[in-house]
């Protein structure tokens, strides 16, 4: 099949699918800057739409524009681009996270094939806050996770069985110590989204919240907070979670921007065999329990992600902001 030439709407498709990544809250806190006379796009962190109050480093941030890189990166692969990407390029400039130059026609790294056998997943990737079986994933499929993350420069492991426990203490007590700060809950509650009211761009709607755990624990974030939603389910979930952590090396902002990529990359790689996944990074919100999860029998590193990993119903689809309100195409 011969390849498309590349255009503005090639471009816009492939700014379309890099919105299509998980961010906190999804809050999309990502821009694009095309130029023409250089075929680069740049990705740009959207510093207004930061959490100070349980991101205030804004780890989490640059985990989520990884994540929309790592999706970029896919679509131009699928496409028969190459995707030259250049990290941090301009160190005085901390909202310039990356620049991808797409070069026509010059696809062909053994690591392309990779990247686009991964394409169709990232329309079916939605997070799922909803009870998963009590089917086990294969060790097969857990080492095809872990080589994912492993691509990116990142680690990933799922806990053992007897840590398990006190990991889900750690989000359970974080999860009570989110519903405790007013002004945590504030920045929560701006960022939730009554549909009732309008057809949400960001945010997380009330639709996706998922039902209540019937048991009090607290496996998933409770985006309704202190104010209950009237009709909401409830319902049981797992007793025992599988739950996996994702490391990196150091801590700055090039390792959160590479363990977005891990993460992105980790979830299409579930959704191609059959997983869905749903977030758990509330400990990591909160310094003082990030540090215990650097336990050494949960692996060496810093942790930058809690994933929950299952079989279970896929999650609704969340809105996302239109490209043209994320993209400037220049000279």
């Amino acid at each position: 099949m011969p390849v498309r030439p590349f255009d503005d709407a090639m471009l816009r498709e492939l700014v379309g699918d890099a919105v299509a990544a998980p961010s906190m809250h999804n809050a999309q806190p990502w821009r694009f800057r095309f130029r023409r006379s250089s075929r680069t796009l740049a990705l740009r962190a959207e510093f207004g739409r930061e959490m100070p109050e349980a991101d205030p480093s804004t780890r989490g941030l640059h985990v989520g524009c990884g994540a929309a890189l790592l999706n970029l990166r896919v679509s131009a692969a699928h496409r028969g681009l190459a995707a030259v990407t250049t990290p941090f390029p301009r160190p005085v400039d901390p909202e310039l996270l990356a620049t991808v130059r797409l070069d026509p026609g010059r696809a062909g790294d053994p690591g392309d094939a990779a990247l686009a056998a991964l394409h169709p997943a990232i329309r079916l990737r939605r997070t799922s806050r909803y009870p998963f079986d009590d089917r086990v994933v294969p060790d097969d499929v857990r080492d095809l996770l872990a080589g994912a993350a492993r691509r990116e420069d990142v680690s990933f492991a799922f806990l053992p069985p007897e840590a398990l426990e006190g990991v889900l203490v750690l989000i359970r007590d974080a999860e009570a110590l989110d519903l405790s700060d007013p002004a945590r809950e504030a920045e929560q509650r701006y960022w939730t989204r009554n549909t009732d009211d309008r057809v949400p761009v960001d945010g997380v709607p009330d639709y996706a919240f998922g039902p209540t755990d019937a048991s009090g624990r607290a496996l998933n974030r409770d985006f309704a907070g202190t104010e209950p939603v009237p009709g909401r389910a409830h319902a049981l979930f797992e007793d025992r979670p599988q739950l996996a952590l994702l490391r990196t090396s150091r801590d700055r902002p090039a390792d959160w921007l590479r363990a977005g990529q891990a993460l992105e990359r980790v979830l299409l790689t579930a959704v191609t065999h059959g997983l869905v996944a749903s977030f758990a990074t509330q400990p990591l919100e909160w310094p003082e329990l990030r540090r215990l999860l650097r336990d050494p029998v949960l692996g060496t590193g810093h942790p930058q992600m809690l994933l929950r990993l299952g079989y279970g119903p896929t999650g609704p689809p969340t809105p996302r902001r239109g490209v043209d309100e994320v993209l400037t195409i220049e000279p």
